[in-house]
């Protein structure tokens, strides 16, 4: 495929990286990154998979797609476009130039034979006409420590917790992360670098908060879990009123789990945990004495876009048996509009081209909100936006793709 062409849309050059950025950060309010940011996503940058569209000299599009490997239903590892760093300049709005790059970006995607396309959305309603649809949610919290209490389960006790510089143990922190990643679906497996992600910690972002600190969960002298988190104390006229800000915890069982949520419960001189972009399941729920002092809230995290429809269906596997004919309607990748066989269960799949009569009519962008099991079938048809054409169809595919184990979750953003 040519680098360059008439529209001025051409594959990111090294050299012009600095301008390229300072679009990005124009498009998203202009606020400068600290160094250290703005080195790691330069080196993180993969030239060949990143676009910039030109109007002359300047900048005035950006686009790019990270070579990710997502967790599928089933356990695989799948790989996916990771599309990131989109942006349009304000004087060159409805013009075409985010169509023209989202065009070239799912060309691509396709020549590179990865079956799915998936990106976090800072406004939800640009991507769903290009076939993204939201495939996970995450799960926040404000959480009262002064008056929630947790019931943890046996051997929390003999979880010992030490305190420990995020970066002296990123290692082993990262082989914790490893660990969990083919146990549930929306996780992505770490390339070099990405690990460092989690460690930027400029000042300018922490909002009053402390410094990020780390607290680790071991057995037998070996890591088996990890918090990050940060404080932000605050003092009222009844006393103390500081705020545990948590970033990042990952635990392999529950009793290391419990340990690390106590834990953070039990800050000195905080009274409120503040929890972010937690899985829909999150352990701590079904810990606590009282769900309505957290008040939990769900946000659209992960969309998803099957770029090969019968490659993605093929990669992932069913909760039950599924042998359906969806009539795919994709506008803007028509190389999936048509019917496809999907035919499956806990042991694998096959998704082909057929001429049978459709079970279900629904677009790639439903397909790509149901792809992980996160969003039920059952759920789009009820709002419209699947319709059966067999009966039982229906029910017989939400079944089959619903999640059969942890409920699907981006752990991070990128």
């Amino acid at each position: 495929m040519a680098s360059e062409g008439p529209d001025g849309l051409r594959v990111l050059r090294p050299d012009d990286w600095d301008v390229w950025y300072d679009t990005l950060l124009r498009a998203f309010g202009g606020v400068p990154e600290a160094a250290e940011e703005r080195e790691l996503w330069r080196e993180l940058t993969e030239f060949d998979r990143f676009l910039g569209v030109w109007d002359g000299s300047a900048c005035v599009g950006t686009a790019g797609a990270f070579s990710f490997r997502l967790t599928v239903p089933g356990g695989a590892s799948v790989s996916a476009a990771g599309v990131t760093m989109v942006g349009v300049a304000a004087t060159h709005r409805r013009r075409g130039v985010l169509t023209s790059m989202m065009r070239r970006q799912l060309d691509d995607v396709r020549s590179w034979g990865e079956p799915l396309a998936v990106l976090t959305a800072s406004e939800p309603d640009i991507y769903g006409r290009f076939g993204y649809g939201v495939a996970t949610y995450a799960l926040g919290a404000e959480i009262d420590t002064g008056r929630v209490r947790l019931s943890v389960p046996a051997g929390t006790d003999d979880v010992r917790l030490r305190y420990a510089a995020p970066a002296e143990v990123l290692g082993a922190c990262e082989a914790v992360y490893a660990q969990l990643v083919p146990r549930r679906p929306g996780m992505l497996a770490r390339l070099p670098k990405w690990e460092r992600v989690g460690l930027l910690d400029p000042e300018s972002e922490r909002e009053g908060a402390s410094p990020l600190q780390c607290v680790v969960a071991e057995r037998g002298g070996r890591i088996v879990g990890y918090a990050r988190y940060r404080v932000k104390l605050g003092w009222g006229e009844s006393g103390h009123d500081g705020t545990v800000i948590l970033e990042d915890l990952a635990a392999p069982d529950p009793a290391v789990d419990a340990a690390l949520w106590r834990f953070l419960f039990g800050i000195d001189l905080t009274s409120t945990l503040v929890a972010r972009g937690r899985p829909v399941d999150d352990t701590w729920q079904y810990l606590v004495s009282d769900t309505r002092r957290c008040r939990p809230r769900l946000r659209d995290s992960l969309y998803l876009r099957p770029v090969e429809v019968g490659a993605a269906l093929e990669a992932r596997t069913y909760a039950a048996p599924v042998d359906v004919v969806l009539d795919v309607e994709d506008a803007f990748c028509p190389w999936n509009t048509g019917r496809w066989r999907l035919s499956g269960d806990a042991k694998g799949a096959t998704c082909g081209r057929t001429t049978d009569a459709a079970d279900l009519a629904l677009s790639v962008r439903e397909l790509g909100s149901a792809y992980l099991g996160g969003v039920s079938l059952a759920a789009l048809a009820a709002a419209g936006r699947v319709r059966e054409l067999r009966a039982g169809a229906l029910t017989e595919a939400s079944v089959a793709f619903g999640a059969a184990g942890p409920a699907p979750w981006l752990p991070h953003g990128f």
